[in-house]
């Protein structure tokens, strides 16, 4: 009918944006003023507050600090660590140097997908033949991901290559001290959960979230919990990180959590809460677009266990956490399993609740 407003095709945009091979980012340096359909939030944001998470102090013994990361776990599942010894700069200089890196350069490791263990783009790996109608929308971000125990690292482009590749030999480091200090305050002694999961570095996430012409109707990053043991996030002083506490999923309030000069930050993942039996709380969180002059840089390592998906690497609550008065909340998993429930059910409370033990 004539005059009728035209239906957007979402899957057609979405197709032609991948045949593109575009990014967020090229997106911005074409010029454009408007953000495209595909960005468009839906979602309304009201004022938040600052949350002012608990700082730990890696100077300070076990016995002091591990006390202050369990009530941050339990609380809010986020805290900052301060003197742990790395130059996170640097690295974060390094995420930046090559997102600003020139297009041909860039678009050589351009890969929804993983490609020799790395992948370089705006749109994440989905299945493109799974929507009836609109999709979820797309991040105003672009990412560099590398999983960290396939990809061969010197591909990485010079401009970042040595920065990285040392950051990563820091942080292993540091997600072993991290795993220790977390058992710890689980009251399960520091090496269990390192017994129990054998952590290692999973992925690491390269993040650009460029400026936008319209930053209040894009996000940088749409809600979803972590799907690791733990992550530990560096990130320049932009910000735009927001945490949903108070609340369970679609419920809570919104609060701002601002970057501390120095420090790193960790948060609980959702590997963690099952094997915590819920001691430790995965929380929501997403990613703000502040300016529409400003990029932010970020970069985030996910800790996983070292186990491959049989049946003889299962993962579960820790027995020492199963009592009469808190029975075990949920059943034995395979890392398998995980991931193919976050597929399958989203990056949520519903992926995890797939695991719940049945009530009598």
């Amino acid at each position: 009918m004539a005059g009728a407003a035209e239906v957007y095709d979402y899957a057609a945009a979405l197709a032609e944006f991948d045949a593109s091979r575009s990014t967020v980012r090229s997106l911005v340096e074409s010029g454009i003023a408007s953000v495209p359909p595909l960005f468009i939030s839906t979602t309304n944001y009201p004022p938040t507050d600052i949350l002012a998470i608990p700082t730990v102090d890696l100077s300070l013994p076990l016995s002091s600090s591990a006390p202050i990361v369990g009530a941050a776990a339990r609380m809010c599942g986020f805290f900052h660590v301060t003197n742990h010894g790395i130059d996170a700069g640097a690295a974060v200089s390094a995420v930046r140097a090559f997102h600003e890196l020139p297009p041909a350069v860039r678009s050589a490791f351009y890969s929804v997908a993983a490609v020799e263990g790395m992948s370089y783009s705006t749109v994440p790996y989905m299945d493109r033949n799974s929507f009836d109608g609109p999709g979820p929308i797309l991040p105003w971000r672009v990412s560099l991901r590398v999983l960290l125990q396939a990809a061969d690292l010197g591909r990485l482009p010079a401009e970042c290559r040595d920065a990285l590749v040392e950051y990563l030999r820091c942080i292993e480091e540091l997600g072993k001290k991290m795993a220790r200090l977390l058992s710890e305050a689980l009251g399960v002694g520091a090496e269990r959960l390192e017994t129990a999961t054998q952590v290692e570095g999973w992925l690491m996430a390269c993040n650009y979230y460029p400026p936008c012409p319209e930053p209040a109707r894009v996000e940088g990053a749409v809600e979803h919990t972590d799907p690791s043991l733990f992550t530990v996030l560096a990130q320049d002083g932009i910000g735009g990180l927001q945490v949903r506490i108070n609340g369970g999923d679609n419920d809570g309030q919104w609060v701002d959590v601002p970057p501390v000069p120095g420090a790193l930050l960790v948060n609980v993942g959702d590997v963690l809460k099952l094997v915590s039996n819920n001691e430790y709380h995965s929380v929501g969180h997403r990613v703000m677009i502040k300016s529409s002059q400003d990029a932010r840089a970020s970069l985030a390592v996910f800790f996983n266990p070292a186990m491959s998906g049989g049946d003889s690497n299962l993962l579960g609550p820790l027995q020492e956490l199963i009592t009469t008065e808190k029975p075990a909340v949920y059943r034995s998993f395979t890392m398998t399993e995980f991931m193919d429930s976050r597929r399958k059910f989203g990056h949520g409370k519903l992926s995890t609740d797939q695991f719940r033990v049945a009530l009598e």
